[in-house]
């Protein structure tokens, strides 16, 4: 057929093939492709491709791809990934995408870093730490060994673990290696906190001392209490130090001098837990930037001013009971904005620009859970059995870990788990450390 007449022809079927209803042209090409040949059936292949599997990610301008794919879950997107090279590094490439995934499960996010792909390292590695808590795989156990008499003092920081005990020593660990980085002779230790040069140490013959690490020399002897001191806590850009007392008082020191700024009365028990912090929040009392001091016994929460003069008043008293008929646990956390200590009960939770309960969360099928550490997202308790973790979406425990068997003390110890052992949020891998520890019942 000459190419005119060929053209004429083409026409005229298409006039014709367009006028058929959808069923008809169906069964017009079933026919052809039943005539056709392989040469056609390979052509029709290649187009119907081209017209069919139209790439979007890769015809639409990247920030219409990035917009479509922030209406996706992270795990469709993974799936996405999967499809080709393409899709892969158009969706790896989306830091929006993955660090909103990552908030999702509770990740602090840097936003100085815009590095996408580490985004998306970060959200694979916390889903999978996510499957290992449901799991109970999230948690790895070790045994420090050096002291030779009982530990009742622990804290944590940054990979080390400093632990005081009744053979009057010190030592810190690196627990990735559980190797001891600084052993020192000290007094007994019920409450231990360090940074990189020394060690501050509160002890049960009622003194509070500052040693230094690399000399193990006491730089420092604090006397004025009549009691055990069970807290201590510092900041050197203030010069203070303040210690918990069971004489039923806070004292605030000159860390430098050594000297007593300021005795703080009006705890009716003993004073288990003192936190010196930076109020990040507008409070009735405080603006955002003025540091904060809190001391806790067995029933208040009390807050402090800073100042020097004496016989300062409390600002403020926070109970979970006015008959004292609940008890709080020798815990408190203080971020800056939330104020967390739990009970028998369950956990309470203060908002610090008010002072209001915002929250009670109660455990009814665990009683008398202590806490241990308190994020956006997740919460860290235990007993004397288990270490567990708490969803605080949901409000309930999603995973746990066998604690290991201790032996009471003469003087009715139970088993510690740490003192600030930090459960980051998310789900950075938790470093673990556990020791034979104990701390007075009385607590």
């Amino acid at each position: 057929m000459e190419r005119k007449d060929f053209e004429t022809w083409l026409d005229n079927i298409s006039v014709t093939f367009l006028s058929l209803t959808d069923l008809q042209k169906n069964e017009t090409l079933d026919h052809l492709i039943s005539l056709s040949g392989a040469v056609q059936l390979r052509h029709l292949s290649n187009n119907l491709e081209t017209l069919l599997k139209r790439d979007f990610l890769k015809l639409l301008p990247l920030e219409l791809s990035f917009y479509l794919l922030k209406w996706l879950d992270p795990q469709t997107l993974l799936t996405c990934c999967l499809v080709s090279k393409q899709w892969n590094k158009v969706i790896s490439a989306c830091t929006e995408v993955w660090q909103t995934a990552c908030k999702n499960l509770g990740w602090q996010i840097d936003d100085s870093v815009q590095d996408a792909l580490h985004w998306k390292k970060v959200y694979l590695k916390a889903i999978l730490r996510m499957k290992q808590l449901e799991d109970h795989e999230a948690f790895e156990t070790s045994s420090l060994i050096g002291h030779s008499a009982r530990v009742y003092a622990l804290y944590y920081k940054d990979g080390l673990l400093c632990t005081g005990s009744d053979d009057l020593s010190a030592k810190l660990w690196d627990v990735s290696t559980g190797q001891c980085v600084y052993g020192i002779q000290t007094h007994t230790c019920a409450a231990v906190k360090f940074d990189e040069q020394k060690l501050v140490t509160g002890s049960f013959d009622n003194t509070v001392a500052c040693w230094e690490w690399s000399s193990g020399a006491r730089t420092q002897h604090f006397r004025g209490h009549t009691g055990a001191v069970f807290s201590v806590d510092y900041n050197d850009e203030l010069d203070i130090l303040v210690s918990g007392s069971a004489d039923f008082t806070v004292k605030v020191w000159a860390l430098s001098a050594g000297t007593c700024l300021n005795t703080l009365t009006g705890h009716t028990e003993w004073v288990t837990k003192v936190v010196l912090q930076k109020c990040k929040v507008k409070s009735l009392l405080h603006s955002p930037g003025d540091y904060i001091l809190l001391s806790a016994d067995k029933y208040e929460i009390k807050i402090w001013p800073i100042g020097r003069e004496i016989n300062c008043k409390c600002l403020k008293t926070l109970s979970v009971s006015e008959d004292r008929s609940i008890c709080l646990q020798p815990r408190l956390h203080f971020d800056g904005k939330y104020i967390v200590c739990s009970s028998a009960l369950g956990l309470y939770q203060w908002d610090f620009a008010s002072y209001d309960i915002l929250r009670v969360i109660k455990i009814p099928e665990i009683a008398n859970l202590a806490l241990l550490g308190f994020g956006d997202v997740f919460a860290l308790l235990f007993d004397n059995r288990y270490l567990y973790i708490m969803d605080l979406r949901t409000e309930s425990l999603i995973s746990r870990w066998p604690l290991p068997e201790y032996r009471k003390s003469k003087r009715g110890s139970s088993f510690l788990a740490g003192v600030q052992l930090r459960f980051l949020p998310v789900l950075h891998p938790l470093e673990c450390a556990e020791v034979d520890i104990a701390v007075s019942s009385d607590l």
